[in-house]
């Protein structure tokens, strides 16, 4: 499965179907899996979704149709957990309040925690301290977004990731001339516009007319952020079916459901992974799924002590192996492969069906190892990642603490100290493990830390450089690609790998031996971790 943007291999979603058509990659990917910028999206880099429609910069319908006849299919993004702020359905609860038909698709916060907390000095409800303790945050602070509601007062909606409040720059006197208020509440409110993470909490409005809030939020703030859904809103159902079918029509065979586990919340309970509302969630998008005959593929990261892993396998979906990356670091870097060894016999003996990756859009896991490793193994990675240019991303809680590390952004071939022999040897382990090999598109073309990316928009970018078509070309003939190519189409390929292969692993010292058969044919890897090498024979 190749994975890319559909603008980081030439530009457009054009380009990167030219290329998977190329001679280079003919018959070396089965599926795509194109990230969500294909969408009209702002934040986040496409996970901020307004529409499902494509955006007509990024690809077209018929590039679609291209990647279909090529005999390769194709999976996307459903983000289930929430919708951007700039979508229609959130500028018209920004426009109507209450009255907008689309309110109750969002997350009111305070009518959400009434009666079970506090309000504070800015009139945004504190949850009691045991529902805090229970909840698990992805930035620092309450996950509101603040808005000003038509009639001026503050309104706080559920905002589990990203926000960010622009601001158009605009003096006092144009301030005064636009919304007709006086001097003095000119000036309050070109001073709360230069503050506007604070906007909605920090204005006296007894000293503004009512309403001019909401005019001053409609003129001149661009409010972004990833507001979240209501699973218990039964337009947030309806919405899910139209969109499922909506991405049935673009050809997609799978959908991703990002940030599922965030979806179902009671007051009191946890927000993430709360049971059985997941489950029962779950369940219910499976059955619009198969009205439209998609296939899902939950994403989330857990510890591993957790047993979340097993508990999807239980109940029949398959999964992101987000242990695998990292294992794969930790066996070069230790010369050590039993930790691997044994997850994939765990993963064989049990039957899970995976989705593995080296590298990917969001960052080398590490808060999946707990359970695993133990906590100085996975701090060794840690700085072993960081040390080579490697941005960690962390978890916080209500009062913007640190609680647990959470992933190292960084492509796997600089976490790796950019040695093309490393890459080439996780490659080869890649393409031998179990479940449906996912190939990120920057790892294919070894692709190093972007510091500037990382600078400007965020530790992300770090690892999501856009490629020109003239730059791929080049690299094409790198060796570290070209190889890179022969290994993934041997798996491609290779009737050993084809079901009911039979799949046998064992390690000795610092030797790891992966043999596939199927019918007669046959093919082995065979990897020394202490000499940073391997060997592969077959039929």
């Amino acid at each position: 499965m190749f994975n890319a943007y559909p603008d980081s291999c030439g530009g457009d979603l054009t380009a990167l179907v030219n290329l998977l058509a190329s001679d280079a990659l003919a018959s070396a990917f089965h599926h795509l899996y194109l990230l969500p910028s294909i969408y009209h999206s702002d934040l986040d880099r496409g996970f901020s979704v307004q529409s499902y429609e494509i955006d007509q910069e990024m690809g077209s319908q018929v590039d679609l149709d291209r990647i279909s006849a090529l005999g390769i299919s194709l999976k996307l993004d459903l983000v289930l957990n929430h919708l951007s702020a700039r979508s229609p359905e959130f500028l018209d609860v920004l426009e109507r309040g209450d009255q907008s038909e689309f309110f109750d698709m969002f997350i009111d916060w305070n009518r959400f925690w009434e009666g079970h907390g506090v309000a504070g000095s800015d009139g945004c409800i504190v949850p009691e301290a045991d529902s805090l303790e229970r909840m698990f945050m992805r930035k620092p602070g309450l996950p509101v977004l603040r808005v000003a509601s038509p009639d001026g007062t503050p309104r706080f909606f559920w905002n589990t990731f990203y926000q960010s409040i622009g601001v158009e720059q605009v003096d006092p006197t144009t301030i005064q001339s636009d919304l007709g208020v006086d001097p003095s509440q000119a000036l309050m409110l070109h001073q709360a516009l230069n503050d506007a993470s604070n906007f909605g909490g920090a204005v006296d409005w007894e000293r503004v007319d009512a309403g001019v809030a909401h005019d001053v939020q409609r003129r001149y703030l661009m409010i972004e952020g990833q507001v979240d859904l209501d699973a218990r809103s039964d337009s947030v159902w309806n919405y899910y079916d139209r969109t499922i079918e909506q991405l049935a029509t673009y050809g997609t065979k799978t959908l991703r459901l990002d940030a599922f586990a965030y979806l179902a919340k009671q007051p009191g309970e946890r927000n993430f992974m709360n049971e059985p509302g997941t489950w029962e969630c779950l369940a219910r998008v499976k059955e619009i799924a198969d009205r439209y005959h998609v296939d899902l593929l939950p994403e989330i990261h857990a510890p591993y002590r957790e047993r979340t892993h097993e508990r999807l396998a239980g109940h029949g979906y398959q999964f992101y192996d987000f242990f695998f990356p990292s294992l794969v670091i930790h066996a070069i870097e230790s010369q050590n492969p039993q930790t691997l060894l044994s997850w994939m016999h765990e993963v064989i003996e049990n039957g899970y069906r995976t989705v593995t990756m080296l590298g990917c859009h969001d960052g080398i896991p590490l808060l999946d190892l707990e359970g695993l490793l133990t906590a100085r193994e996975i701090q060794n990675l840690i700085d072993l990642v960081q040390g080579r240019g490697g941005r960690v991303k962390n978890l916080f809680g209500p009062d913007g603490r640190k609680i647990s590390y959470y992933q190292v952004n960084a492509t796997y071939f600089s976490a790796l100290g950019e040695d093309p022999k490393r890459l080439l040897l996780a490659r080869a382990l890649h393409m031998f493990m179990p479940g449906t090999p996912q190939v990120w598109y920057l790892d294919l073309f070894a692709g190093t830390n972007d510091y500037a990316a990382a600078d400007a928009g965020g530790h992300k970018e770090i690892n999501r450089t856009n490629l020109s078509s003239d730059r791929i070309t080049e690299m094409l003939n790198e060796p570290v690609v070209s190889e890179q190519i022969d290994l993934i189409r041997l798996r491609t390929t290779h009737p050993a790998f084809a079901p009911p292969a039979k799949l046998d692993v064992a390690a000795g010292g610092a030797v790891l031996s992966i043999r596939w058969s199927s019918d007669t044919h046959k093919a082995a890897l065979a990897v020394d971790f202490s000499q940073t090498s391997f060997e592969i024979e077959h039929s």
